[in-house]
């Protein structure tokens, strides 16, 4: 028996954790002089949509979903960036500093948060191979992830 929320995104904290992660990890990305370029066309806005996708993706509300474009939309805006696996790599980096700054003490929590960053960013740079025009068809609906991964 555990005492583990039931949910990453309680344990991570909720909505306000996974803003305060996103701010961290931006701050870091756009004045890193591999992925600030990729992030050219960053506002601040994108801050507050990512931490909507986490909270979804990790078990909380589903806004994403009902106020933002869902799957299709996340996917999208990565068609064209070219993305590469240089790229990846130092976006795990810095976002694996943000999760030790701003996420609680917590390994098992950690790790599963960083899991689903690894597949994700995974799934970003194969997309963002494609041409901005591109016909993804439909990818079904946002993924969850949980304790044990993709749910």
């Amino acid at each position: 028996m555990t005492d583990r929320p039931e949910t990453l995104y309680e344990a991570v904290g909720g909505l306000d954790a996974l803003r305060r992660l996103s701010n961290t990890f931006y701050d870091g990305v756009l004045v890193d002089p591999l992925l600030a370029p990729v992030f050219a066309n960053f506002t601040r806005t994108h801050v507050e949509r990512v931490a909507v996708w986490l909270a979804e993706v990790f078990g909380g509300p589903a806004g994403f979903t009902s106020d933002l474009g869902g799957h299709q939309a996340l996917l999208r805006v990565h068609l064209g960036l070219s993305i590469t696996e240089e790229h990846r790599v130092r976006w795990m980096e810095l976002m694996a500093a943000a999760v030790e700054k701003e996420l609680p003490d917590d390994e098992e929590l950690r790790k599963r948060v960083l899991e689903y960053f690894d597949w994700g960013t995974q799934i970003a740079r194969d997309v963002s191979t494609q041409p901005v025009d591109t016909d993804l068809g439909e990818p079904g609906p946002t993924p969850r992830w949980g304790w044990d991964g993709l749910a």
